[in-house]
């Protein structure tokens, strides 16, 4: 076996101390402030990014554009990517969150979040015009990050500032880096840097990662409450389904290998076991923040994932490379696992024809598994980027013939499944909408497809259930489609006693008015 690069990660005593989730708990005593300032409106993408250059954050979005890159639209159509952030912040223990934006924006991410199950409050700092134009607005984050700070209760406290104070340059660089014990971390994730609230998750990750990196170069840190194995370790880089770091853990074994952590971590002390592996396994492509760091750290990186038969004998083949096992060691581990994942697919049979999209990052994944289960998939659309993690993937999928859309916009998936008229539609919320009033069977891709088990054998099986079932829907959907037709939908919308009274000729003026505008503006924008 190969000797890992880069540095060795030393631990001190305190990695016997039990971690519990003593942070930030709901209560009417939280340290959250005052939601009911006034705050800054809404505006348009360019002139915030325009704000952010004037306000001396040039530096930021051009980070932001070259990790995050963008095309051939500005911004795929997803729930704010400040979402992803949070979220992550919210998941770990002994972490407590503080938001920085307008107050419509605190509002809708606070209750998103709870609506996903956070079971802790989020933390704001108010602002006016006053206060933000001042520098007050950053005091005042200062006080309530000071106020917050509890060594015995917190390992870190996350700072986000949201898009207005991001656009006005809202410096969280000068907040101190500890207070107290408790590391302070700040990171701007604003709509008009950041394209996907997946991508969030990788600002923050990627920021821990940094800081973890450096309390490692500085001297021992706190050994992970799981301990450390007595084996090399391959960190998991992206969320997923709970049985899927087992299942990789066990396919790992024969190599003499174990899974390590999995970055999002939910505890502070995971990121130093992440940063102490022997490679990275990039199971979702598009976290280059924390490749970065893992890079750093002369730690290599390996994509793709264990999906399927074939995408698991690649990366098997591919780990063991990074690792400079023997080609007889891992054909070992690939002759233990893949006669069974070949037997679960052949069990698990799907057919139809299926199209895919969605903004998790693991669309590419999930449409292998579906193509290797016996599914015609001939379109896949994912909000993310294309990367150096995903390209086997891309390339494996493109030799089946399954056109591969990076950064798809709502109206290419919508687009793609009105042309094909797929048996079933997997994919975002108005998608599966759209596909349901087509009276195609749709599944959501986040809550029904991401939220099984895709890794080795659980995964080979795991679709089909769910997959064939809509499928079978199909005769059913048509049959509520004809029944429902033309009833809710233009001018039959609502509830009419009798037939509604059309005016064509009021739409007809309107459009005129709209078009003289747009003429007007394209006029102003030429002088």
């Amino acid at each position: 076996m190969s000797e890992r690069t880069g540095y060795n990660v030393s631990y001190d005593d305190t990695g016997q101390v039990e971690i519990t989730d003593a942070s930030v708990p709901v209560t009417d005593n939280a340290p959250v402030f005052d939601l009911a300032a006034p705050t800054g409106a809404c505006t348009s993408t360019s002139t915030l990014k325009e704000a952010a250059r004037a306000a001396g954050q040039s530096e930021l979005l051009d980070k932001f554009a070259a990790d995050y890159p963008t095309g051939p639209h500005d911004q795929p159509q997803s729930m704010c990517p400040a979402f992803g952030s949070l979220r992550v912040g919210l998941r770990m223990k002994r972490v407590a969150t503080i938001l920085s934006g307008s107050a419509c924006c605190v509002y809708g991410l606070s209750f998103v979040s709870h609506f996903y199950g956070a079971r802790r409050s989020v933390g704001y700092v108010p602002f006016n015009s006053e206060t933000l134009v001042t520098g007050k607005l950053f005091e005042d984050i200062r006080e309530a990050v000071h106020d917050l700070a509890d060594g015995d209760r917190l390992d870190a406290i996350v700072v986000t500032n949201l898009c207005v104070p991001t656009a006005s340059g809202v410096p969280l660089r000068l907040l101190p880096e500890e207070i107290d014990g408790v590391r302070i971390v700040g990171i701007d994730v604003p709509g008009f840097g950041v394209p996907t609230h997946a991508e969030a998750k990788d600002v923050l990750a990627g920021a821990m990662l940094a800081y973890a990196r450096r309390e490692i170069e500085a001297g021992p840190v706190a050994r992970p409450a799981a301990g450390k194995s007595d084996r090399p370790t391959v960190a998991l880089l992206g969320e997923m389904f709970p049985a899927d770091p087992m299942m990789i853990g066990a396919m790992l074994e024969p190599l003499g290998l174990a899974a390590g952590p999995v970055v999002p971590c939910r505890e502070w002390r995971e990121l130093y076991g992440a940063l102490d592996c022997g490679v990275v396994a990039a199971i979702h492509p598009f976290y280059t923040a924390s490749v970065r760091e893992f890079q750093a750290a002369g730690r290599p990186v390996v994509g793709s994932a264990p999906v399927g038969h074939d995408g698991t004998a690649a990366w098997l083949a591919d780990i063991g490379a990074a690792f400079g096992l023997s080609a007889d060691k891992v054909a070992n581990a690939q002759n233990a696992v893949l006669p069974a994942i070949k037997g679960a697919l052949a069990a698990n049979r799907i057919e139809g024809t299926i199209t895919l999209s969605g903004y998790e990052g693991s669309e590419l994944l999930v449409a292998r598994l579906l193509i290797e289960s016996g599914a015609d998939v001939p379109y896949v659309g994912t909000a993310c980027p294309k990367t150096t993690w995903n390209k086997a993937d891309a390339e494996w999928l493109a030799a089946k013939g399954v056109r591969v859309k990076f950064r798809a916009s709502l109206e290419d998936d919508l687009a793609a499944m009105e042309a094909i008229r797929p048996d079933l539609a997997i994919g975002t919320t108005p998608v599966v909408q759209k596909g349901k009033e087509m009276g195609i069977p749709s599944l959501y891709f986040t809550n029904l497809i991401s939220a099984r088990p895709l890794m080795g054998i659980a995964g080979a099986g795991s679709l089909s259930e769910v997959v064939g079932n809509a499928i079978a829907n199909r005769d059913r959907m048509a049959t509520m489609k004809d029944f429902f037709e033309g009833v809710g939908a233009g001018d039959t919308a609502g509830v009419w006693e009798g037939a509604p009274n059309l005016h064509p000729q009021f739409r007809a003026q309107n459009l005129k008015k709209l078009e003289r505008q747009q003429k007007a503006a394209k006029a102003a924008e030429m002088i």
